[in-house]
């Protein structure tokens, strides 16, 4: 290939490159190297905030807050620039005014971990000035508040105040508040499972091969789930969440909802597409058990003939992909939200799990396969103990691994707001362009597997139409069929073909010529309780 050479257009693609290159630029490295060319070509983002030199300081111990307790990197203030890009500079400030400003972290924000720097401007009148660069870091161990209590964070380029539910739930996140230490008023052992207690305390003998006898209550205390007051054991949030009876009583949203939708998109109002609503209440081993159930019985298992002439059984979705979601969602939720539950929502294209709560600290979709960091760890430990999870943070991994092997695609990570607060958002989602060459295995009942190999890559998809609606019609599978088959007459032909196969009828009026109602169905009736991609 020969590569022409224009006049100046090495200039251009060195000024493209560092331009786009501004965007990468991490918060250090714009403190580091910051002159007035390099701030005069940022914008505010999730990095920068500019103020003119006259906001007041502690109007600046909110920014300073606010930069505190944005993940993962903090941010940066510049004194004495104005919201156009123009520099105005500080120099117009009094001694006293400008060392007020200089000092706003200490003074009006104190808990924060700033640093600053002067640097040299030519301001909008052109004349020689200066501009103020506040460098402040994320702190993991604390919410950082300004002096009057009040607590913020950055989204995209805006500042925004978090409420106290809000600040409770980072508090927890970073570990200031114990809440799964908290003790709850819940009576012991009266109000929990002794059965799964057992079961948690035979977990903990074996796993960590423990000799010397123990009581129970002795167990409990050790592993974090409560503590022995004068003699009497007193559990805590995460005992509660573990092996209480109604642990509803103290988390009004401790349960999983599964909805099954028809179609792809999720309906409300009058048009709510709901074919099923299921509640799965109770600690959170047994609603995962139970939900875990109910999912299983909803997928389908689809069968492929493979060169060695041998059909190959696969389900919709791995089961350590889907299963792994679930309990994440229960192990890593906020349960400081305590109204708020988990959603399950089963879709023709996607599976869905959305749990209350953000992504714990420092957890992004980006980090979702490196980065280990519980916000329930007496939690994690104790499902560990119960053979629910492995706490090798490999589970993501493991759930991205399987979607692979089953040549679908990678699980979706996402944080969501809504009015009532953050959600994380897991999709695992099929493949239906796949499914062409795939037998549904609950067809192979009516459709005698010898035949079944006969079937070409369209016949295939009549099958599994079939298999999901209980009849097709010659319309729908033109539709279904186009544009590799485009006439209706030779889809008629194909599915007559089917009949005589011995695998389909036709269900037509034997008065009208052209029945606009007639349509084929397995030659063999479905049951009802048998009725593929059909509520049982």
């Amino acid at each position: 290939m020969t590569r022409v050479h224009h006049k100046g257009q090495g200039s251009f693609y060195f000024t493209y490159k560092r331009a786009a290159s501004l965007h990468l630029l991490t918060p250090d490295e714009i403190f580091d190297s910051a002159d007035q060319s390099l701030l005069s070509r940022l914008y505010e983002d999730k990095r920068l905030e500019r103020k003119p030199a006259r906001t007041q300081p502690p109007q600046l111990g909110e920014y300073f807050s606010m930069w505190a307790n944005t993940a993962p990197e903090g941010g940066l203030l510049l004194l004495g620039m104005e919201n156009d890009g123009s520099f105005s500079g500080c120099s117009m400030l009094s001694t006293n005014n400008l060392n007020d400003r200089e000092k706003a972290d200490s003074t009006y924000c104190p808990d924060s971990r700033t640093k600053s720097k002067r640097i040299k401007v030519t301001n909008k009148e052109g004349h020689e000035d200066f501009v103020v660069l506040f460098r402040t870091y994320y702190r993991e161990d604390r919410v950082v508040t300004d002096v009057s209590g009040n607590a913020f964070v950055r989204k995209g380029d805006e500042r925004h105040k978090l409420n106290n539910d809000q600040i409770r739930e980072l508090q927890i996140d970073k570990g200031q508040i114990q809440f799964e230490q908290e003790l709850t008023k819940l009576s012991f052992p009266e109000d929990f499972k002794e059965t799964l207690i057992e079961a948690f305390v035979e977990g903990v003998y074996t796993k960590r091969n423990l000799i010397e006898a123990h009581s129970r209550e002795e167990i409990l205390q050790d592993r974090g789930l409560g503590k022995i007051v004068k003699g009497h054991f007193v559990p805590n949030n995460a005992c509660v969440l573990l092996f209480a009876k109604d642990p509803k009583r103290s988390f009004p949203g401790c349960y999983i909802r599964f909805l099954r939708y028809e179609g792809d998109v999720e309906e409300g109002g009058y048009k709510f597409n709901a074919i099923k609503d299921v509640w799965f209440e109770g600690c959170i081993p047994d609603s995962i058990i139970e939900a875990a159930r109910e999912i299983k019985s909803q997928l389908r298992e689809f069968s492929r003939l493979e060169e060695d002439g041998k059909f190959y059984t696969a389900p919709e979705y791995p089961e350590e992909a889907w299963y792994e979601a679930i309990v994440n969602a229960c192990v890593h939720r906020s349960y400081g939200l305590r109204n708020m539950n988990i959603f399950v929502k089963m879709f023709d294209d996607r599976l869905v799990v959305e749990s209350p709560g953000g992504f714990p600290p420092l957890v992004t979709p980006e980090t979702i396969y490196t980065m280990h960091s519980p916000r329930n760890p007496l939690l994690m430990q104790a499902m560990f103990h119960l053979d629910f999870v492995k706490c090798a943070a490999e589970g993501t991994k493991r759930m991205r691994d399987r979607m692979q092997e089953m040549r679908l695609p990678n699980p979706e990570f996402k944080q969501t707001q809504e009015a009532t607060g953050a959600s994380v958002v897991v999709t695992l989602r099929n493949n239906r362009q796949q499914r062409k060459v795939w037998v549904d295995s609950s067809v192979l009942k009516y459709i005698p597997r010898e035949v079944a190999v006969t079937l070409t890559p369209e016949e295939m998809r009549i099958i599994n139409f079939i298999g999901e609606n209980g009849q097709i019609k010659v319309v729908e599978a033109h539709r279904l069929l186009q544009p590799s088959i485009k006439t209706w007459q030779t889809v008629k032909s194909k599915l007559m073909s089917l009949c005589e196969r011995g695998m389909l009828v036709h269900v037509h009026s034997k008065t009208i010529k052209r029945d606009t109602n007639a349509y084929f169905k397995f030659a063999a009736p479905l049951k009802k309780t048998d009725d593929i991609g059909k509520d049982a």
